[in-house]
Parts: structure tokens; sequence; C-alpha cells
């Protein structure tokens, strides 16, 4: 049963010189930044459904619809700056390198932008493009299509261009990277998701079976917090930057 209490009832994480943490970050972390998720809405984006501009259907049936609300996400990403918890775990990249592995279900660009170099991004990036026909790698596309009508844009090899983001019904990015993560990691923290989105939710699980210390950093429990060794409640602009204690 997991230690479930605020946040300042526990002592930091001693980050000693042979641990591996592994990070798993979700969309509590951005929020503090003001990225506005589905859930702010009821799941409901302009009254369509979150499968409606997130699924492989929606795009089937309406491209123009799915990239007119991606494209007012990038707009309102190019207006939001890193938080206080983003810049903490950069710092900690900066003092274990590659002993951190930071694994973001977010596809916004806020942990680079905060500093970190090495970010696997599960479920894509939002400010990336690539061929609905993976003809091409996907590619740095900031460029918004708010009425793309007959202009969406189009592959060298005919096909269009879509977001690079991985939809509802579709796999996750990395997952075998972020496997081989979890088996070595000594340290599991989870801060700010809400244990509901598989398989993100099954890392806590595989990295206990593998001997890791787990950890959960959010406003409340989330909904695999059985899971966890313990969960320090708080927003995560004030439990990160003082979470570890690096040897």
């Amino acid at each position: 049963m997991a230690r479930v209490s605020a946040y300042d009832d526990f002592t930091p994480l001693a980050v000693e010189a042979t641990a591996r943490v592994f990070v798993l970050t979700g969309a509590g972390i951005s929020a503090e930044s003001g990225i506005q998720t589905f859930r702010d809405a009821g799941g409901l984006w302009e009254q369509h459904r979150v499968e409606d501009v997130a699924s492989p259907e929606g795009w089937a049936k309406d491209p123009s619809m799915v990239w007119r609300f991606y494209s007012l996400r990038r707009a309102q990403a190019a207006t939001v700056a890193p938080n206080a918890a983003h810049t903490a775990l950069a710092a900690l990249e900066h003092r274990i390198g590659e002993r951190l592995f930071l694994c973001t279900q977010n596809v916004d660009p806020l942990h680079e932008r905060g500093g970190s170099r090495r970010v696997v991004h599960m479920h894509g990036e939002l400010l990336k493009s690539r061929c609905e026909r993976n003809h091409a790698a996907p590619f740095d596309d900031p460029a918004t299509y708010p009425e793309p009508g007959d202009r969406l844009p189009r592959c060298g090899c005919g096909a269009r261009i879509r977001p690079h983001i991985c939809w509802f019904g579709e796999i996750p990015f990395h997952l075998d990277t972020a496997h081989e993560a979890l088996a070595r990691a000594t340290l599991f923290v989870t801060i700010g998701s809400s244990g509901a989105v598989y398989p993100a939710a099954g890392f806590v699980r595989m990295a206990r079976e593998a001997g890791a210390r787990t950890v959960y950093v959010g406003p409340e429990a989330p909904d695999n917090a059985s899971a966890f060794d313990e969960c320090r409640l708080g927003r995560a602009t004030e439990v990160v930057p003082p979470l570890f204690r690096v040897a």
C-alpha cells in the first residue's frame, strides 16, 4: 500500500552514484505552464469528442478539422514557457547525464525549452509532422494550418502530411527503449500523470518488478496509486525542484 501524504512530509530522494532514474511526466506538469488538456473541457473540443480529432478515423473523416485542432494547439504552445519542474528535471539531467531516462506522455516542447536534451516523447511531438504513408521521417514543423481547405500539406510522394502524434488506437513510440530503461531503473518517478492511460500507467508495475523504488508526484493520488511506494501530493512546481538529492 502506497504511503500517501503531502510532499513536505517526505525527505528528498537520494540519487546515489550508481542510481538510474526513470521519470515519466504527464499532462499535470504542462498544465502548470498553462497548456490546456482535454480534461479541462470534459474531453471535448468545440463540442467534438477527443476521438474526432485524435484518431485515424477522425483523420480519415475530416483531416481539415484535425489540422485546425492541432494548429490551435501549436499556436498555444508558442505562448507558454517551461516551469520550475521542467527546469529542475533539466538540472537533474545535467548532474547525472544518461542515468536519467526522461519519458513524457506530453507532446509539447516544454521539457526541451526547459533545457532537457534527452527527452523520449512516447505520444509524439506537437511541433513535428510526417507523411501519412511514412514515406519520410518526421520533421520539424511549427506551421499552423487554421483553414487548410484544399491546401492540406502534402508529402513529396503525394500523400497528406499529418501531425506527428500518437492517436487513439495507435501504438506509442519508443516502447522498446522505455521497457529497457525500466528494467534497469533503481528509482521510478511519475509526475503529473493520472495513471489512467495505458501503456504508460503500467510502467510503475514494470519498474517495481525490476526492484525500483516508485514515487508519484501530483496534486492528488492517481488511479494507479496502489502500485507506488509513495504518493507525494503537491504541485509539480513546488515538489520537483527540491525532490532529488544527488550524491
